[in-house]
């Protein structure tokens, strides 16, 4: 795990030297997709190292192709800008609440990206082709970073979601 972070930190570096552009936008998601479901065990990390972890933003990936890491970056988005909510925008109060609020936006983040994926005409992640538990455990045990850990002097630049998250407090 800490190759992955020092990996991530070297590319980020890159970017920023690069005017934004790098060779291969595939190595930056594999730092940090799928996100990691949260937990008791990261939802502190999930929580307060969420400026430390990447965000993908258009301009790193060419205009006309890597659509897969675009997918897979704009999850990426929308689950860190949707922890921020759970942790600190007052949705949810106290742990239980905000680790429920944090995996129904895991979940709901994933299942944009499967829907996204399905609407392409090239092959969907193996994790969107399971149903119900099977395919939260699978994207579970692909997750790069499940403790949730920022890189080491990285701050992430403000990504507004492109898509409005509503928790709703009745799953929990």
């Amino acid at each position: 795990m800490v190759w992955k972070s020092a990996l991530a930190a070297l590319i980020l570096h890159l970017i920023s030297l690069s005017g934004g552009q790098i060779i291969d936008p595939n190595l930056l998601i594999e730092t940090s997709f799928p996100p990691a479901r949260p937990s008791y065990n990261n939802l502190n990390a999930a929580c307060l190292y969420g400026n430390g972890r990447p965000r993908h933003p258009a301009f790193c990936f060419p205009m006309n192709s890597y659509a897969y890491t675009q997918r897979a970056g704009k999850a990426v988005n929308r689950i860190e800008s949707w922890l921020g909510q759970c942790c600190y925008a007052g949705l949810a109060f106290g742990a239980r609440q905000i680790l429920c609020c944090a995996k129904q936006a895991w979940k709901t983040a994933l299942s944009y990206f499967c829907i996204e994926e399905y609407s392409t005409m090239t092959l969907v992640h193996e994790c969107c082709e399971k149903k119900g538990e099977e395919r939260w455990k699978c994207f579970e045990k692909r997750a790069p970073n499940p403790s949730y850990q920022p890189v080491c002097g990285y701050i992430a630049p403000p990504i507004p979601p492109d898509d409005i998250f509503t928790w709703d407090p009745k799953t929990c």
